[in-house]
């Protein structure tokens, strides 16, 4: 059983893509057509945005985030040590440097309540990360930021379609937010993609600028960009998957219910075996990953292996303890609980074609790993 399996997703869209993508080979209209940007309007539609920009990859989304922003040498941006290395790669490669927050333990986002002692004049934005497709605590990012005159750009990569308490849409309530369509995604296509939300219309004037080397017309620069544009194909693919996402995250919202349900009943929510994800009802999480949290992770990583079930570390070593990244000074201790959730953490599989049956034995499987049978 794998983590994921993208080959059950295709066949039961297999035919709408097929008839997309025929549509496109024969119009041979391959980069920037109406299939990006209609893909454009509905995903500013279903995040609360006014503008989408369709890039390249969620990576490029970041980069081209922060190069919209004007960021020069000695900027800052606060973000968190635990998420995937793109969302520190790309500050650094915008020529700014991330200053590191330490997560909240119980939804793995940056804690908000350590962000205003990092704030000083070098600061230019926050940047969020909606880890795992659960909204990080966006108000009171909001009014630091508002206090501050700081951009806040969201990392909604894992997480389109999620929702705060509060109403707020991932990727629609930042100055920038920014989606993947990585095929590992909820809404993922048949290779990389991603767009950069904005209500901003300067902004999005020159987010499109940007991604076309910086031009503004025909051989005309006025800044310098790059070759950031999201394919046609990608977008037709999209296009077909986003009018199936509201089902798909439905499915992964039932199974970590079930999930959650079955550990409970089997006493395994405790210490001594498994903590299980925060749910708060208020808010709509979208399970791009089901991760739990144990001590004895690797061992149980190892079990379930042998027992021919996918499961994976999201992230093995926080960001601030990666190689590339130790000229910003930090050290072992740095952030306990970056440092503690890297030793912890699994993801267990959550996609929306997973059987009750293939889930059932996922659950006796942990249960028999904990009790010793």
């Amino acid at each position: 059983m794998p983590l994921l399996d993208l080959r059950a997703q295709y066949l039961t869209i297999k035919d709408e893509v097929r008839a997309e993508l025929d549509a496109v080979y024969e119009s041979q209209h391959f980069i920037l057509g109406p299939k990006v940007a209609a893909l454009e309007q509905a995903i500013a539609r279903t995040c609360g945005a006014t503008y989408a920009v369709g890039v390249s990859s969620g990576t490029d989304a970041l980069l081209i985030a922060l190069m919209a922003l004007g960021l020069s040498t000695g900027d800052e941006v606060i973000t968190t040590p635990y998420t995937f290395f793109a969302t520190a790669g790309s500050i650094v490669r915008a020529g700014a440097r991330p200053v590191f927050i330490d997560i909240d333990p119980t939804s793995f986002n940056l804690e908000p309540s350590q962000v205003q002692d990092r704030i000083t004049r070098r600061t230019k934005a926050l940047l969020p990360v909606h880890l795992f497709g659960r909204c990080a605590e966006m108000e009171p990012l909001r009014t630091l930021a508002a206090q501050h005159h700081l951009a806040i750009i969201e990392d909604a990569a894992q997480a389109i379609g999620a929702r705060t308490a509060e109403g707020g849409k991932a990727g629609g309530m930042g100055t920038l937010g920014c989606l993947s369509f990585y095929p590992t995604k909820n809404l993922g296509g048949f290779g990389d993609g991603g767009m950069v939300l904005t209500s901003d219309p300067r902004l999005a004037e020159i987010l499109r600028s940007l991604r076309q080397q910086g031009s503004e017309s025909l051989y005309e620069y006025s800044r310098v960009g790059g070759n950031f544009r999201l394919d046609e194909i990608q977008a037709a693919v999209l296009l077909v998957k986003l009018r199936h996402l509201e089902g798909w995250v439905e499915a992964r919202r039932a199974h970590a219910n079930r999930y959650n349900d079955a550990f409970r009943r089997l006493n395994l929510d405790c210490s001594d075996a498994l903590t299980l994800p925060d749910t708060p009802k208020a808010e709509h999480h979208v399970f791009n990953q089901y991760v739990v949290r144990t001590r004895r992770r690797d061992e149980l990583h190892r079990f379930l292996a042998s027992r021919g079930i996918g499961t994976a570390v999201y992230y093995p070593k926080a960001l601030h303890m990666q190689a590339c990244l130790a000229f910003l000074g930090y050290r072992e201790g740095d952030f306990p609980e970056a440092e503690r959730a890297a030793r912890e953490t699994l993801a267990l599989p959550v996609y929306p074609e997973l059987t009750v049956q293939m889930q059932d034995r996922v659950i006796e499987d942990i249960d028999t790993f904990f009790k010793g049978r």
